[in-house]
């Protein structure tokens, strides 16, 4: 099938893009970047307005990274136009298509579910409050109307943890430097997935047809911030434990220190256990494990 992906040059789609061209697909990436790495195999365009063949299947991983800078009005706006506004216009171009994609596998966050203390989640669960959840509803509020009459599953993304970008690389940091710490009181649920396991689900919802909807793309033992402490201080040796108080938190990051570091969601992956999806990495030891030593 002929792919487009939104985002490709990112994180998750450095790693997707080699396992859709694995698969046989054709693809397509949508890149503001002037000169982006290229793939051998893919095509790169810059405006949707390039594309000269039918599209069968957008992913679309587009967005401004959450962690990118400190929150403010401007930031926010930024972080909301680069979904939900290339959303409706990767709709907007479809909707004037001769022939409309038949699949959309569009990213979102668990963050649609808010600060949930001990609450376990899956995909029927509601959604909270805050910036975040008000964000995953636009977003895929946008993506259904975008998608139209296609096979639409909409893929709420926990953490996702590896070497060589996302979260890990902050979050590793202290622990390489000897020092083993938590966030705040450490209780809050850390949702997390391996990038290998999101590019695995991804594969599997554009081969399931049976998948549609919300997709919870979490492993399915997420652990507490303490509890990540204690399994990266297995693989990393550490001087000294100390936690980083959440005023210090709020300091540094402001209102994302709430939003993303101080809370959390415990969230079960339910549709894709029920789908029959396997896990590589279902618990953050072998993630972690993984990671730092892949041979």
């Amino acid at each position: 099938m002929r792919v487009l992906v939104t985002g490709g040059t990112g994180f998750i789609g450095e790693a997707l893009i080699p396992a859709l061209l694995d698969k046989g697909h054709s693809v397509i990436v949508l890149s503001r970047q002037s000169s982006p790495s290229a793939i051998a195999g893919v095509a790169y365009i810059q405006q949707l307005e390039q594309i000269t063949k039918a599209v069968d299947v957008v992913i679309n991983l587009a967005g401004a990274s959450l962690a990118g800078k400190r929150w403010n009005r401007a930031y926010k706006e930024e972080i909301v136009a680069s979904r939900v506004a290339l959303t409706r216009e990767l709709g907007n171009y479809f909707s004037a298509a001769e022939q409309r994609p038949s699949i959309w596998l569009n990213a979102s966050a668990i963050g649609y579910y808010g600060p949930r203390a001990d609450e376990e989640l899956s995909e029927d669960s509601s959604s909270g409050e805050g910036f975040s959840a008000q964000l995953c509803r636009d977003w895929e509020a946008s993506a259904v109307e975008a998608a139209g009459d296609a096979r639409l599953c909409l893929m709420r993304l926990g953490v996702v943890l590896d070497e060589g970008g996302g979260a890990y690389a902050q979050m590793a940091q202290p622990f390489k430097m000897g020092i083993a710490n938590w966030l705040g009181d450490g209780e809050q649920w850390l949702s997390w997935v391996y990038r290998d396991d999101v590019v695995s689900a991804f594969c599997f919802a554009l081969e399931n047809d049976k998948l549609q909807g919300p997709v919870n793309v979490t492993a399915p033992q997420p652990v507490s911030s303490r509890g990540f402490c204690l399994a990266m201080r297995e693989v990393h040796r550490t001087l000294v434990a100390i936690p980083m108080p959440g005023f210090v938190m709020r300091a540094m990051v402001g209102e994302m220190a709430d939003e993303l570091l101080l809370t959390g969601q415990r969230v079960i992956p339910a549709a894709l256990l029920a789908a029959g999806f396997s896990f590589s990495c279902p618990n953050i030891d072998d993630a972690l494990r993984q990671i730092e030593d892949p041979r």
